[in-house]
């Protein structure tokens, strides 16, 4: 009995390695597809701006001091004339008044002078004196002319520098930095203020070097630059490229260009916004949606549907940009080659695939796709 369980247990174990391991065969994947057809494409660049004022002044004291008061602060509206900030004025009044003084002292040099040589005329005429005599008080009293202008002259300074002691804002604007606090003491030209003046607003945004070409051939062209405001419902502007930077940002090896989008209302200092750069149109071109590519080897490449046995290849292509949110696909595909568009990554090459379905498709759509006409879907 027990020799008989023995042989029993070999023959099962004789057959068991015998029997071969079937390989499930693939899932037939349900893909959603695009027919390629020749289309035009254009395409758009988009950089982040900030809104600027076309000029900006760094306000400045003409004579140094100590600063007493500053009558305005950050994001305050000033109009042409006010007054911004005060110096302590009491060393420039009295400059003015030895200045007053000295003009006074020469006014009377002059008086006498003048006296003198009128004195000396009538004795010069008399024949008392001769002309020699004469022409010493000529010349005494044309350097006390000289030195009564000299005098005026500096007096005038004297009474400006006073003046200077008030920092009035030179045009109406909004105050947007402040470098100087009251009871600091300034040196003659140190910045005090920064002031937006009120009128055009330029866009300010920076691009890469490979770019500063093609945005300099786009800027010639009208209506190719856009500005669209963020936080704001309001419809894009137009812009027009004032000025393109020479060189380059040392640190970010940018260029700053700045967009001039006039003095349109609501438009606040400081605001973001993007500039969108329209790229002139391609014909011949295709456009896939991103869900469509893939990367193999650091290329770009797609899924072919070979309709006859339903399996899919793979193909690279070459890609020329982005629509929107289209990629921009310039060689690699032929009109009428179906392109699968989703779940790209979960499928193998030789792999077989059938048409997706829409549950909520019309019945004529399911019998077409089903048949196995492709249905594309962006």
């Amino acid at each position: 009995m027990r020799y008989a369980l023995i042989i029993a247990l070999a023959g099962v174990a004789a057959l068991a390695a015998c029997s071969k391991t079937e390989t499930a065969p693939d899932p037939v994947r349900a893909v959603r597809t695009l027919t390629i057809s020749p289309q035009t494409a254009g395409g758009a660049y988009e950089y982040a701006g900030e809104v600027k004022a076309r000029t900006e002044s760094r306000l400045s004291f003409r004579v140094g001091g100590k600063m007493l008061k500053r009558g305005v602060d950050i994001g305050d509206t000033v109009k042409a004339g006010q007054l911004l900030a005060q110096l302590d004025p009491q060393d420039l009044r009295l400059g003015q008044d030895a200045a007053r003084a000295t003009v006074a002292m020469a006014q009377a040099s002059y008086d006498q002078n003048a006296a003198d040589f009128k004195r000396y005329k009538d004795l010069h005429d008399q024949g008392f004196i001769g002309p020699a005599e004469l022409d010493r008080r000529d010349m005494a009293l044309k350097t006390a002319r000289a030195q009564l202008d000299q005098a005026k002259a500096q007096s005038s300074v004297q009474g400006n520098q006073a003046s200077y002691a008030a920092l009035l804002a030179d045009a109406s604007g909004v105050i947007t930095g402040v470098d100087v606090e009251p009871g600091m003491v300034v040196a003659a030209g140190t910045p005090v203020l920064r002031l937006a003046h009120d009128g055009a607003r330029d866009v300010v945004f920076s691009v890469p070097e490979d770019k500063v070409s093609l945005a300099k051939a786009m800027a010639a062209q009208p209506g190719r630059f856009k500005v669209r405001l963020w936080g704001t419902d309001a419809p894009t502007l137009p812009a027009t490229i004032r000025e393109i930077s020479a060189a380059a940002d040392p640190v970010t090896r940018t260029f700053l260009i700045k967009a001039d989008i006039g003095s349109a209302s609501g438009i606040r200092l400081g605001q973001t916004a993007t500039v969108v750069m329209d790229l002139p149109q391609t014909a011949g071109v295709t456009k896939l949606p991103l869900s469509a590519l893939r990367e193999v080897q650091g290329k770009s490449a797609v899924w072919v549907v070979d309709r006859g046995a339903m399996t899919v290849n793979s193909q690279l292509v070459t890609l020329a940009g982005a629509d929107g949110n289209d990629a921009v696909v310039s060689a690699g595909l032929a009109p009428g080659e179906v392109i699968v568009t989703a779940g790209v990554h979960a499928l193998s090459p030789g792999q077989k695939v059938k048409f997706y379905v829409d549950p909520g498709a019309t019945p004529t759509s399911a019998a077409i796709a089903a048949s196995g006409t492709p249905v594309g879907v962006k």
